[in-house]
């Protein structure tokens, strides 16, 4: 069984901030966490402490999150890191192939909801949704460790992807089922 990482949000945003930099720097802080930088750099410690980012050299001092001497040193995240909040190297090599393939009138495609991975949590959210008795708000909850406004968040994602979930009632709960992918 995979080993479920907890984050709290501010690990969340410091983690997409870095998955979003073309380096992975986790320096500097995104604008969101810059007025509360000993709150940022006490989760950066934890980030570091649970290898979900690592520490490397850098020239740059905007990226120096210490100094040795002459040496000043980095935090980065990790593919650890990338994996916690769903985010890994093949995705992003898609993106950028997708970004390079040039597009001309003639190369035009019907769009169908991405799938998910079925390992990760959207992936076990679907699954659940296409049985035939979907699921209830709490077995979600209970299969992803999400709290119950995540789980909703997810299916209103999910139907913006291009998914119809149909709502019924199973003994007096409200229940979720996947009708049409797209």
């Amino acid at each position: 069984m995979t080993k479920t990482i907890r984050l709290n949000d501010t690990q969340l945003v410091l983690l997409s901030h870095g998955a979003q930099n073309d380096a992975g720097a986790m320096l500097p802080l995104p604008t969101s966490l810059q007025q509360n930088e000993e709150r940022a750099c006490k989760e950066l410690k934890s980030l570091l402490r649970r290898e979900l980012i690592t520490e490397r050299e850098v020239t740059r001092g905007t990226e120096a999150w210490r100094s040795e001497g002459d040496l000043s040193f980095g935090l980065f995240i990790s593919d650890a890191g990338r994996s916690a909040i769903g985010v890994n190297e093949e995705q992003e090599d898609s993106a950028q192939a997708a970004d390079e393939t040039p597009n001309t009138s003639e190369q035009v495609t019907a769009t169908k909801p991405a799938s998910a991975r079925a390992d990760s949590k959207i992936g076990t959210v679907i699954a659940l949704l296409r049985r035939d008795e979907g699921a209830t708000l709490d077995e979600m909850v209970a299969a992803t460790a999400w709290l119950p406004h995540t789980t909703r968040a997810a299916l209103t994602g999910l139907r913006k992807k291009g998914h119809t979930i149909e709502k019924n009632k199973r003994e007096d709960v409200t229940c979720y089922r996947i009708t049409a992918e797209g």
